[in-house]
């Protein structure tokens, strides 16, 4: 199962004022706005609709569920079939290149492996 694709949510007004094409999504407040009233034609908002299927949420864009790791032992839990590792931050570059020697052999997918890996 894919996710859904979702339109792009552009804030009111991003047309006419430069600052505003950079931003994100805003909900739309004024009295008269075509927006916030969702009149054909103007601005789609976000809404529970376009959420994807329980299933899928969370779920990296590669499939796999990421499982944050800290050492060599925490490899042992992960599930190849469905999970994927992503080495925590503060791991320093001895240890990533460990992980991901033992990943390897454990055939686990690493999400993001060092530059020499």
């Amino acid at each position: 199962m894919r996710t859904k694709k979702k339109p792009d949510f552009k804030r009111v007004d991003y047309h006419r004022h430069k600052k505003l094409r950079r931003s994100s999504w805003r909900r739309p407040r004024g009295r008269h706005n075509k927006t916030r009233l969702h009149k054909k034609g103007k601005f789609l908002s976000p809404s529970i609709g376009y959420g994807n299927d329980a299933s899928l949420r969370g779920l990296h864009p590669s499939g796999y569920r990421e499982v944050l790791v800290h050492n060599v032992k925490e490899l042992e839990n992960v599930d190849p079939s469905v999970e994927a590792v992503r080495i925590a931050a503060g791991v320093g570059k001895k240890k990533r290149l460990q992980i991901v020697e033992r990943a390897k052999e454990l055939d686990i997918k690493v999400l993001n492996p060092p530059a020499e890996a």
